[in-house]
C-alpha cells in the first residue's frame, strides 16, 4: 500500500538521521539530534513526494533541490572568526544527512543505510588520525599555525570561568590576541581564546587543556589548530 510505503521511507530517515545527530549531539555540536533527524526527514519528504506524483525523473529534480538547498543551511552552521573557520564539518554533516534522506525516499534503503554508516565513520573512526596529524611538531619556515583553545561552562558562571581561563593562559605564557564568547546550547557558554602564535607549543597546550578539564567549572575543554600559509 502506498501509505506503507511512505511511512517506511521515513521511518527510515528518521532513524537513520538520528543516528547520525546522537553522534553530533553527543559531542555538542551546533547541528545535533534533532537538527540532522528533521533534515534526513525532510529531504525524504520531498524525495518520496515527487516520486510519487512524476516518477524518478520528478525525484531527480526535487533531489538538486535538496542539494542546493542544504548548502545554505549548512552555510548557517559556518563561522569566520578572523583567519579561522569553524562549523565546516556540522554543515558537512548535515549534506550527509539530507544525503540518507533522499535515498530513503527513493525507497533504496540499503543505500541510505551505506550513506550513513560511511558519515558516522567519517566522524569517528579518522578522529583519531587527525588528532595524531595534528599533534604532530610543525615545522613548515613559510608559515605559522593559529592555535584557538575552547572551554564551555555553565551561562551562570562564565564570569569565573573566564577568570580562571585566563589566569591559567597567563600561568603558561599563552598570550591571547583575541577572545570571543557565545552562548552554547540552551545554559551554557563557549569561550574560544585565539593565541598568540609564538606564545605557544601543542605540549603546554596538551596542559593547559588537562589542568582546564581538571576544574569541576568547565564541561569541556579542547584547542584546535589552523595553518595559516606564509
Amino acid at each position: 500500500m502506498p501509505i506503507i510505503q511512505t511511512l517506511l521511507s521515513l521511518l527510515t530517515a528518521s532513524l537513520l538521521g538520528a543516528i547520525i545527530g546522537y553522534e553530533r549531539q553527543f559531542r555538542q555540536r551546533t547541528a545535533g539530534l534533532r537538527t540532522n533527524t528533521l533534515v534526513a526527514t525532510s529531504a525524504a519528504i520531498f524525495v518520496h513526494l515527487a516520486m510519487t506524483l512524476d516518477g524518478s525523473s520528478g525525484a531527480v529534480r526535487v533531489i538538486s533541490y535538496v542539494v542546493s538547498g542544504v548548502g545554505f543551511l549548512g552555510a548557517g552552521a559556518i563561522m569566520k572568526e578572523g583567519m579561522n573557520i569553524r562549523g565546516l564539518n556540522t554543515a558537512a554533516t548535515l549534506w550527509g544527512s539530507a544525503a540518507v534522506g533522499a535515498c530513503a525516499g527513493c525507497a533504496l534503503y540499503g543505500d541510505a543505510l551505506a550513506a550513513t554508516l560511511y558519515v558516522l565513520a567519517a566522524n569517528t573512526l579518522l578522529r583519531p588520525i587527525v588528532n595524531i596529524i595534528n599533534k604532530q611538531p610543525f615545522n613548515d619556515a613559510n608559515g605559522e599555525s593559529t592555535y584557538q583553545i575552547c572551554v564551555i561552562s555553565f551561562e551562570h558562571e562564565q564570569r569565573d570561568t573566564l577568570a580562571k581561563f585566563k589566569k591559567m593562559l597567563q600561568t603558561e605564557n599563552c598570550f591571547i590576541s583575541h577572545l570571543d564568547i557565545e552562548p552554547f546550547g540552551d545554559d551554557d557558554v563557549e569561550i574560544t581564546a585565539t593565541l598568540m602564535p609564538a606564545s605557544v607549543t601543542t605540549a603546554v597546550l596538551d596542559k593547559t587543556v588537562n589542568n582546564l578539564l581538571a576544574d569541576k567549572m568547565i564541561k569541556q575543554a579542547y584547542y584546535s589548530r589552523t595553518f595559516v600559509p606564509g
